[in-house]
């Protein structure tokens, strides 16, 4: 049975869409539930409604602070069936509330290898820092900012001289796959979490080599 999902984003959306394009494909067993962004007219909307997929708009500046906001979202997504929070380039932080509602039930995407560059700036952050390896991490969230047990990573060099967005442009190439891979894992129930560690269990599918220079691990498997 597909794994019951619903997708928080602030922009364009363009996790979203891989994990929509992975979806209608047959690739990615989850079922879609919800689109939730808290910034009317947001690009993802857009994505949502092409793609025939249940939306909302729910403006956050409506709402008189934070936890009002997160009680609104918590009674539209429990009322969708999700199972899985999969925050696609959400930019406001959870309340504690709202984790406990959905505790060990969230995950997230950094631009940067955790547990370095935690925050909003992360990618641009390790950039100036003079790193030789950049990357992103799907990771399982926690109340600390881009705390919680890491799923997957992907690295990548950064070049010397490399415009930021060039970086970014590759960093995210990656992210559209490994964010995919973790959803497909969680939904064939395959992933355990024992304190911080989080182990993959065996799966059928064939692992892939890296055909370029980035390393994933665990490694990425066929279709992503």
């Amino acid at each position: 049975m597909p794994l019951k999902i619903a997708l928080l984003a602030s922009g364009g959306g363009t996790n979203a869409q891989a994990m929509i394009d992975k979806a209608a494909s047959g690739i990615l067993d989850v079922d879609i539930r919800l689109i939730v962004s808290n910034r009317p007219g947001a690009g993802v909307i857009g994505r949502a409604r092409k793609a025939g997929l249940p939306f909302l708009e729910l403006d956050h500046t409506a709402h008189a602070d934070r936890e009002s906001f997160d009680r609104a979202l918590l009674a539209a997504l429990r009322e969708s069936g999700a199972q899985l929070i999969v925050l696609a380039g959400y930019m406001r932080l959870l309340t504690p509330a709202f984790l406990q509602a959905f505790a060990g039930q969230v995950v997230n995407i950094h631009p940067a290898l955790l547990p370095s560059f935690p925050g909003v700036r992360g990618g641009a952050d390790a950039l100036a820092y003079g790193v030789k390896i950049s990357g992103c991490t799907v990771h399982f969230v926690e109340e600390k900012v881009d705390s919680g047990p890491v799923i997957i990573q992907a690295a990548v060099p950064v070049n010397a001289g490399e415009d930021p967005d060039s970086l970014m442009r590759r960093i995210h190439a990656l992210e559209h796959r490994i964010y995919p891979q973790a959803l497909q894992w969680l939904a064939e129930g395959r992933i355990s979490v024992r304190g911080r560690e989080v182990r993959l269990a065996p799966g059928k599918r064939q692992r892939l080599a890296p055909d370029g220079d980035w390393l994933v691990w665990p490694p990425l498997e066929e279709g992503f």
